[in-house]
């Protein structure tokens, strides 16, 4: 397979990954700070025979999502926070008639209108569902340009291997911010067809596409279907970079953003005979609770997040009590710097 190098933006990186991937229909609303990205699919899709449309709202944009993906399309939106939130009941709707999607939202501060700065804030929204009702979506955290470009491709393949949206998460760092990231320069890739999709019916049975269930128990057993689905995503879909685990008496745990900025810590503090890791979470549902299996390995963690602790919430689950865990954390546009994070180190 020829490659080639490029210097793109990340939203340019998950716009070009998504058509890369074989999406085909995108709707979407500008927000800053990800509006390179639509600016992209909008430049770029009709020369692939793709569908976009700049909707008149974010409720209609996912709405057409949820349309799109029941006819069988590789379908994707994006927003940031404030416009994520008004199509929490569309996500909602599309959880529960079981239809792939990829959504991305390059995060800003909040809340309420907030700012346009990074901010690492809907963590919570992007791994407890956010709408209503018991359902996940798959979430992925790009930590650099590179990885905006891959996983998304990760992402449409995960949504159409469970039938489940997958939420893209970066922030507006990693949105603007412009490096040199490595293109496959294959076809685009071929989506095969989708047995359970609204594309006519003639020599078959006609599909439906729902959500609502008003016979007595059928909600609930379409819930246990849901919950059996995510059982099985926890124990394979799980990922994580993890840095010199082997001998780190204090871990790190931080992602996305603010991951690179600590590794530059680490290496600092490494230097000079510190022994320090980091667990970077790449699926933050579902959460790789495998990095912190030490055994009887006595260490302390320290998460570094652009929040007031929403990460850390999970840490501390998986944790247990069985280590000792800092948190430090900024946002509303805050980020901890490398002296804050190495000031705190040296408090450890």
């Amino acid at each position: 397979m020829l490659k080639k190098k490029i210097l793109i933006s990340g939203n340019e990186a998950i716009a070009e990954g998504a058509i890369q991937a074989g999406c085909s229909f995108y709707a979407g609303y500008p927000i800053t700070p990800q509006n390179e990205l639509i600016a992209y699919m909008a430049k770029h899709m009709p020369k692939t025979n793709g569908v976009f449309i700049q909707a008149e709202s974010e409720l209609a944009a996912i709405s057409m999502v949820y349309g799109a993906s029941a006819a069988g399309a590789r379908s994707m939106t994006s927003s940031s926070s404030p416009g994520i939130s008004l199509k929490q009941e569309g996500i909602s709707y599309i959880a529960g008639a079981q239809l792939p999607a990829v959504i991305v939202n390059i995060m800003r501060g909040g809340p309420g209108l907030g700012n346009i700065a990074p901010a690492q804030s809907d963590y919570f929204q992007a791994t407890r569902g956010g709408g209503h009702g018991d359902y996940h979506l798959i979430v992925l955290a790009p930590g650099s340009v590179q990885e905006a470009y891959d996983l998304t491709q990760k992402g449409f393949d995960l949504a159409d291997k469970y039938r489940i949206p997958v939420e893209i998460l970066g922030d507006g760092i990693l949105g603007q911010m412009m490096e040199p990231i490595e293109l496959s320069c294959a076809k685009i890739k071929a989506v095969t067809a989708k047995p359970w999709a609204l594309c006519g019916c003639v020599e078959r049975k006609p599909n439906i596409v729902k959500s609502f269930f008003l016979r007595e128990g059928a909600l609930e057993e379409a819930n246990l279907k849901l919950q059996k689905q995510y059982e099985m995503i926890k124990k394979k879909e799980a990922l994580f970079e993890g840095l010199f685990l082997d001998d780190a008496k204090v871990v790190i745990v931080a992602y996305g953003t603010m991951a690179r900025i600590a590794k530059s810590v680490i290496n600092q503090l490494r230097s000079s005979g510190k022994k320090i890791g980091l667990i970077r979470p790449i699926t933050l549902w579902p959460f790789p609770e495998a990095a912190f299996k030490f055994g009887n390995k006595k260490r302390k963690y320290l998460v570094v997040e652009m929040s007031y602790g929403q990460m850390f919430e999970d840490v501390k689950l998986v944790v247990n009590g069985r280590q000792e865990i800092e948190f430090l954390g900024r946002s509303g546009g805050g980020v901890p710097s490398e002296k804050e994070i190495i000031n705190r180190i040296k408090k450890i």
